[in-house]
């Protein structure tokens, strides 16, 4: 049985997005949550696949533990998920709150303005703890939507974080997100049977677009990672604005 009653050209263009997502994953190491999420709006309510994303996730961690360990920069990894603690439970109660456009407009608009600091190649200094804790604090809120990844790659790159400690460093601290918010969003009664269900049957696409973006990461150079980072911001937030408006 198809999950949250999709058809089964609907599971397709998910299970689409998912090898996709996957790939983006493997490479950038990040952006793999809202892209799903961006494939699954196309076609149905994306935010049941919230915590579906996030289970994954955790499974694809440990295929890609041996070969980030040595770059991850713990220090950072901490400091963010200190704010992060924070910061899901926030996002977890806020969802049930906002209507879902207007949720997703906003949202859209927010990742649209982090592309623009990209592209104008915003600069800053490298960051202490009260920055860094703030982050987190966003990260986590924006966690509930499953796109909390996008203000730490955008934080990373104005930072200019070496792009294997940057992929490092996110994966790390998205594990440490996301079994934090797991128990918080099964507490809300987010996660249902099909999550596990749709968890399931998606790993392997999944896992075959990881294993094809963790070869072309080994290929990549830094100008080719910033801008498919950028690239990767832009299609994500016309996206979800498009959707939102519709």
């Amino acid at each position: 049985m198809i999950p949250f009653g999709l058809t089964g050209l609907e599971a397709a263009l998910v299970a689409l997005g998912m090898v996709v997502a996957g790939y983006v994953r493997g490479y950038s190491g990040f952006g793999f949550a809202a892209l799903v999420m961006s494939f699954a709006a196309l076609v149905t309510d994306p935010f049941p696949f919230v915590p579906v994303v996030i289970l994954a996730d955790v499974f694809m961690t440990a295929g890609q533990a041996r070969g980030i360990w040595p770059h991850i920069d713990w220090r950072r990894v901490g400091l963010l998920f200190a704010g992060a603690a924070l910061g899901v439970p926030a996002g977890v109660v806020a969802i049930g709150w906002v209507p879902l456009d207007l949720g997703r407009a906003v949202l859209s608009l927010f990742v649209l303005a982090m592309c623009g600091m990209l592209l104008r190649g915003w600069r800053i200094a490298p960051q202490g703890r009260g920055p860094h804790m703030a982050v987190g604090v966003v990260s986590g809120a924006a966690n509930a939507m499953a796109v909390g990844g996008l203000p730490v790659a955008v934080f990373f790159t104005a930072q200019g974080v070496a792009p294997v400690v940057f992929r490092a460093t996110v994966i790390a601290y998205f594990t440490a997100l996301d079994l934090w918010s797991i128990p918080v969003m099964a507490q809300a009664g987010l996660i249902s049977r099909d999550s596990f269900v749709a968890t399931g049957l998606g790993l392997p696409f999944m896992l075959l677009g990881l294993w094809l973006g963790g070869r072309r990461f080994v290929a990549a150079s830094p100008q080719d990672f910033r801008r498919f980072a950028i690239l990767l911001l832009a299609v994500l937030s016309v996206l979800g604005l498009a959707k939102a408006v519709m």
